[in-house]
């Protein structure tokens, strides 16, 4: 498929100069490393010229995609399919059972499979798919992936990986040495050798970006909720990701902020992958605009149009402020990064001294109202359910119009809508006891 044809399926117009950069290294017969900030665009950057180099009739899997994350896992799956290529994707990882993974391998004979280590390890191991197929092998966030320790892991899918012809590697930062397991060419120490590997490096236009705006916020306590709120309030509807740095302080924001009836809601690696998923889909579709979480967001989340990025708690570091920075101002939009300070506390060194004082309003606003809410089906893709069924339902048994439903994800097991919340009420009424498609279900809002 050409060029054109796949960025008209994604609504891309151009690429930028990252991306383009990298499908002429892609190219040349070397190995690949490329540092680019966080929302730069480098899921597209690899998989723009990996599809282009599959090979056309062939089943078997040829490119194996390792990622630190579930979330990361399912973005880059989401993204292959908005190619609209005749390859076949999936992504595999903890949390669900392998069997079920392997069931959908031998039904659907992926050539590109997306996976966390453990699990790319564990299918591996099971010879569930040829590993001496596999041509291509990318690590995307690769300073994460070794940052949570997966270098054993890493290691060892390698190892079982006997063809690889082509290696990339993909990291916001860079890393002082690469490991030989990798396989990229590298000294004793670690360094590039420069007459095998290609190294792009875009990091340097990391927050220092005038499209990101960095301001700090001083708060009168030392416990900072009260000027969160204050904060939020008078940012309204504008979309919000707030970053502690605790899961125990997600948890206590986010209840102090619910209390005082501000639409909001939490993510940290503690919570259930259903709940994970659910608060995440809220946050995108506009039910609610803030969402309160640990560094866990600050990696492999793909959620366009976030406006605002505060730093409730200071991060731990430079790397750790860039990453977090990173999910406001991707692509060509601007955005605003805000730093709570307590009384004792005071800007890191990383960050510039002279940074702008955000002055709080005396008279606090009220909470924002939200216009949206998330409304639950208990069916999905496994059930034969599809957006389509999902949307005349809502239209003819719901009795709403078109502008009443927003955003639609049918997932596996079941679905997630966007419904105006001056509808839901009447909206729940209609359809109780309604069969979807034929099938009886649990229709209910989304908490």
């Amino acid at each position: 498929m050409e060029l054109n044809e796949l960025l008209k399926n994604l609504k891309i117009e151009e690429l930028n100069p990252m991306q383009l950069a990298t499908l002429e290294a892609y190219g040349v017969d070397k190995n690949l490393v490329l540092l680019s900030p966080t929302g730069s665009g480098k899921t597209l950057a690899f998989l723009l010229p990996l599809v282009q180099r599959l090979e056309a009739g062939n089943d078997e899997v040829q490119a194996v995609i390792l990622v630190p994350s579930r979330e990361l896992a399912l973005q880059i799956e989401t993204v292959f399919k908005q190619m609209g290529t005749e390859f076949r994707v999936m992504s595999c990882y903890g949390g669900r059972p392998a069997m079920d993974e392997h069931r959908t391998m031998n039904g659907i004979h992926p050539q590109v499979i997306v996976g966390t280590p453990g699990r790319m390890n564990d299918h591996l191991q099971k010879r569930n798919f040829n590993a001496k197929t596999v041509k291509t092998l990318v690590i995307d966030e690769f300073d994460k992936c070794l940052e949570f320790g997966f270098q054993d892991e890493m290691s060892e899918v390698i190892g079982q990986l006997p063809s690889l012809k082509k290696r990339v590697l993909l990291s916001a930062t860079d890393a002082e040495e690469i490991p030989q397991f990798t396989g990229v060419a590298t000294t004793e120490e670690g360094k590039l050798l420069k007459n095998k590997v290609i190294k792009l490096d875009f990091s340097q236009s990391d927050d220092g970006s005038p499209r990101l705006a960095l301001q700090t916020v001083m708060s009168q306590e030392k416990d900072k909720l009260e000027t969160l709120y204050r904060l939020l309030c008078q940012l309204g509807t504008q979309t919000s990701l707030v970053f502690v740095n605790y899961r125990e302080s997600v948890e206590r924001v986010t209840g102090f902020l619910q209390a005082k009836k501000f639409p909001c809601d939490m993510f940290h690696g503690g919570m259930e992958q259903d709940d994970r998923e659910r608060s995440l889909y809220k946050f995108r579709n506009g039910t609610i605009p803030v969402l309160i979480s640990t560094d866990l967001a600050s990696r492999g989340l793909d959620i366009p149009g976030i406006d605002n990025v505060i730093h409730y708690h200071l991060p731990v570091n430079e790397e750790a402020f860039t990453h977090r920075n990173g999910r406001t101002a991707r692509w060509d939009a601007t955005g605003q990064a805000y730093m709570i300070l307590g009384p004792e506390e005071h800007l890191p060194e990383f960050v510039d001294s002279e940074t702008p004082v955000y002055e709080l309003k005396e008279e606090t606003p009220k909470p924002p109202k939200q216009t949206w809410s998330t409304i639950y089906i208990g069916r999905g893709k496994k059930d034969k359910l599809n957006k389509v069924d999902v949307v005349g339902f809502l239209y003819k048994k719901g009795r709403l119009d078109r502008d009443d439903v927003g955003q639609v994800d049918v997932k596996d097991h079941y679905a997630f809508v966007a419904v105006k919340r001056a509808k839901t009420n009447q909206l729940l009424k209609l359809v109780a006891g309604e069969k979807i498609k034929g099938m009886r279900t649990i229709i209910e809002e989304a908490m």
